[in-house]
């Protein structure tokens, strides 16, 4: 039995399904009993219940499975949000290790983020890149950090676990969905108004779950591998979803600090009138596009023969996805010669 943490997010619900079609038993942990599990529909999976920071809970779904995927994680900008950041990612992940320690999991593997990683001026970075704690970060950046602590530690403590770092994901199944998956959406219904140049790794949903499979194969105990599709230009993004959407791409290509100066001007007004909803372009989500950062992938390579593929498959799934699960409506796309032949036609 393998246990997947996190099971109706953007990774998980691809994990699943990938594990379900090599003929694992899957138990998926999801957050409450009226969570949405549109993404586990008409999955054959041991459904429990509870909160990962919930050690009991924790402790009864890891308990009869021999591997576990913690992919569970939580995502926000908002500031009211940064207690439950700390409490879910670093609390929440220390729980899951430990109940695989007592419980005798043979084998963990924890979804982190690229983010963790140090950045390096001048050069791609690497699994060795150091986090420097004294630059800018992000609440949600500071929390997988401290939970790559938290592996670092059962490592030491005799727990067989991996860190699988991810890039910014894209492609099918995104159920919540991610924040590549709206700006997609945005642009389907032609509600995307404005882009800025930059630039980030991205990575496929299909190549994130290989990486997955892999780190919990050949990675080593209490290493770390950074798992990426490829880097692409914002405004090569744009060509891809301008391709795949059939709509043109926003006639506004906004300077990135002029978009900056935006989003910060607009965070008290958004913290008053709508609290609790996530903005499309924050100043850490500018900040991070114009770092343009690389990530080199020599020891997934390497180390676990990670092989990845290409982005524009990615979006091309993921329109698919969204246009089967009815939200953008089904019109006629021709893709481009010699990708995804066998899908042309009709959508």
């Amino acid at each position: 039995m393998i246990l997947v943490t996190g099971a109706t997010g953007h990774l998980g619900a691809n994990l699943v399904r990938r594990l379900l079609a090599d003929g694992h038993e899957v138990r998926a942990l999801l957050q409450s009993p009226g969570q949405s599990t549109e993404a586990l529909a008409g999955l054959g999976v041991q459904r429990a219940v509870g909160d990962v920071r919930d050690s009991a809970a924790v402790a009864a779904a890891v308990e009869g499975c021999e591997r576990v995927y913690h992919c569970a994680a939580r995502i926000s900008t908002i500031a009211r949000s940064h207690r439950a950041l700390y409490e879910v990612n670093v609390l929440g992940t220390r729980n899951v290790l430990e109940a695989a320690r007592e419980l005798g999991v043979q084998r963990v593997v924890v979804t982190g983020s690229f983010g963790a990683t140090g950045a390096t001026p001048g050069r791609p970075s690497t699994e060795r890149d150091l986090h420097y704690p004294f630059a800018e970060h992000t609440p949600y950046t500071r929390s997988k950090v401290l939970a790559e602590h938290e592996c670092c530690k059962a490592a030491a403590q005799g727990l067989e676990v991996v860190i699988a770092a991810s890039t910014a994901i894209i492609g099918p199944h995104d159920y919540v969905p991610s924040r590549m998956g709206r700006v997609l959406l945005d642009q389907a219904h032609g509600r995307l108004l404005a882009y800025i140049p930059g630039g980030f790794e991205f990575v496929s949903t299909a190549d994130l779950v290989d990486g997955h499979l892999l780190a919990m194969e050949r990675g080593l105990s209490g290493h770390k591998y950074l798992l990426s599709t490829e880097f692409r230009t914002v405004d090569q993004m744009m060509d891809l979803y301008t391709q795949v959407t059939g709509r043109p791409r926003p006639r506004l290509r906004m300077p990135a600090r002029a978009m900056a100066a935006l989003a910060r001007l607009a965070e008290g007004p958004r913290a008053v009138l709508a609290p609790d909803r996530e903005p499309r372009f924050t100043p850490d989500a500018i900040r991070f596009l114009r770092s343009e950062r690389r990530a080199d992938l020599s020891l997934s390579r390497s180390a676990l023969g990670y092989r990845p593929t290409d982005i524009a498959t990615a979006i091309e799934q993921a329109y698919r996805c969204f246009v089967d699960r009815g939200l953008i409506e089904r019109r006629r796309v021709t893709f481009p010669a010699g990708r995804l032949a066998r899908h042309e036609g009709t959508l």
